[in-house]
């Protein structure tokens, strides 16, 4: 599965659907609840920056996969949120929100021992996963586009949204 369109396609429908009722949720709000569901994904700038080089910036320790946990979600948010000014909690809401669907589609893949991983850290729990799908899984993306499809169909010729 490709993990990070996986997310923020999840994340765009949910969002979509829930602006249908709740008229302050606009284009541009969508875009910043999307746009938190790929928070979790920021570990994968491991691959080309490793944690030593971070550490040796920030002059602190630090581990990225830290970010891909909800301890993680929240702090990135938060900082994200600081540069919406006045509109900063409805922001961090909604990144939280998009990071939280990330996580919890995260937390369905299948693990060899059959618990999640430790993404809701920092609470101490691993909860059991319900295996549903490997990573590598190529249909669960397909199923995603297609629900997002559907939806942005329904969005533009039934409920009037935006091109």
């Amino acid at each position: 599965m490709a993990d990070l369109l996986s997310h923020v396609l999840v994340a765009y429908a949910a969002f979509t659907v829930a602006s249908w009722q709740a008229d302050w949720l606009t284009d541009e709000w969508i875009a910043v609840g999307t746009g938190g569901a790929a928070i979790p994904d920021l570990i994968k700038v491991e691959i080309v920056v490793g944690s030593g080089t971070i550490e040796t910036v920030l002059g602190v320790p630090f581990d990225v996969s830290a970010v891909g946990t909800l301890g993680g979600v929240l702090l990135v948010a938060g900082a994200i949120a600081l540069l919406f000014g006045e509109r900063r909690y409805r922001a961090y809401c909604l990144l939280v929100a998009g990071g939280c669907s990330a996580l919890v589609l995260d937390g369905m893949r299948k693990y060899a021992d059959g618990r999640a991983g430790d993404w809701l850290y920092p609470v101490p729990w691993n909860p059991p996963s319900p295996n549903l799908y490997v990573s590598s899984d190529s249909t669960v993306l397909g199923v995603v586009l297609f629900v997002a499809l559907v939806v942005v169909t329904l969005n533009r010729r039934v409920f009037g949204g935006s091109e």
